[in-house]
C-alpha cells in the first residue's frame, strides 16, 4: 500500500537530523509540502530541502525561547498556506549528574523541560486552534521510552519531559476529536541519532544492543514510515494511541 501525501502541508521539528530528517524525506517524497525545522544544523536543513525539491523549506528557531517557537508556527503556517500535520519531533538530552549543585540540577530541568515539554505544549495549542478553523488536522508527538519505564539517574528530567508529553497529546486527543483533530505519539526506544550516540559514548553501546530483543539499533528510517503512515488519515480511529518503536526493549 503507498503512502500518499500530496497537498499535505506539515511542520516537523528538529528535521535537520535524526528521526526528524527520515520522517521529512518519507513524507516530501511521498507528496506533502514540508516546514524544515532546525535550530542549528542550517547546512543539512537547507540539503534535506534541495533534495526534497518541492516547494519544501527550512526555518530556523531556538525552541528555549517562547517567542521563536509562536514566530516559527506563524512563519510556518504563512508560508505553507495553512497546516494539515505537526510533528513535534525536536528534544534534547542532557545527562544531569544527580549528587551535583542543586542550581545546575535546576537550570538542567528547566532547559529539558522548555524544549521538550513546553514548545510541544505550545505548538500544539496553536495547531488546535488554527484545525479547529480549517477543518481539522493531526499532531504527532515523539515521546519515548523512557516515558514508559524511566529512565537511568542522570536523565531524570528528560524521562520526565516525555512522560508529559504522553499525557499532553492523549488529552488532545479526547478533547478535540470531535473537532477532527487527531493525536498520536511514538514511542522510541534505542534510536542510532546524534542524542542517542552522546549516551551511548557515556554508557557504551553494549548497554544498548543488551538491553534490546533485536540484533541491531533502530534507525531513524524504520521510524519514518509511521510518521507517514499516521499523517496520511490511515490510522485516525488510533487517535490519543502510543505507538512503540523501540525493538523489544519492553513490551506492554
Amino acid at each position: 500500500m503507498k503512502i500518499d501525501l500530496t497537498g499535505k502541508r506539515v511542520l516537523i521539528t528538529g528535521a535537520s537530523r535524526g528521526i526528524g530528517y527520515a520522517a521529512a524525506q518519507w513524507m516530501g517524497q511521498a507528496g506533502a509540502t514540508v516546514a524544515i525545522h532546525y535550530s542549528k544544523s542550517a547546512d543539512a536543513a537547507e540539503k534535506l530541502a534541495n533534495e526534497l525539491n518541492n516547494g519544501s523549506f527550512v526555518i530556523q528557531a531556538d525552541l528555549a525561547n517562547p517567542q521563536e517557537v509562536m514566530q516559527l508556527f506563524a512563519q510556518a503556517t504563512r508560508q505553507l498556506g495553512g497546516l494539515d500535520v505537526l510533528v513535534n519531533n525536536a528534544g534534547i538530552a542532557i545527562s544531569s549528574d544527580d549528587a551535583g549543585a542543586n542550581r545546575q540540577w535546576l537550570a538542567d530541568w528547566q532547559m529539558t523541560m522548555r524544549v521538550n515539554t513546553d514548545a510541544p505544549a505550545l505548538l500544539g495549542k496553536m495547531a488546535v486552534q488554527h484545525f479547529a478553523a480549517n477543518g481539522g488536522g493531526r499532531i504527532i508527538n515523539i515521546s519515548s521510552r523512557a516515558a514508559f519505564r524511566g529512565d537511568t539517574p542522570d536523565y531524570l528530567a528528560y524521562a520526565a519531559s516525555k512522560g508529559a508529553l504522553v499525557a499532553l497529546t492523549r488529552s488532545i486527543a479526547r478533547a478535540y476529536g470531535k473537532q477532527n483533530i487527531k493525536a498520536f505519539i511514538i514511542a522510541p526506544g534505542f534510536t542510532r541519532t546524534d542524542m542517542a550516540q552522546d549516551f551511548m559514548n557515556q554508557y557504551g553501546e553494549a548497554y544498548a544492543l543488551n538491553d534490546i530483543a533485536l540484533n541491531e539499533l533502530t534507525e531513524p528510517k524504520d521510524i519514518a514510515p509511521t510518521i507517514a503512515f499516521i499523517a496520511s488519515g490511515m490510522m485516525d480511529h488510533a487517535t490519543g494511541c502510543t505507538i512503540d518503536i523501540n525493538a523489544g526493549s519492553y513490551v506492554h
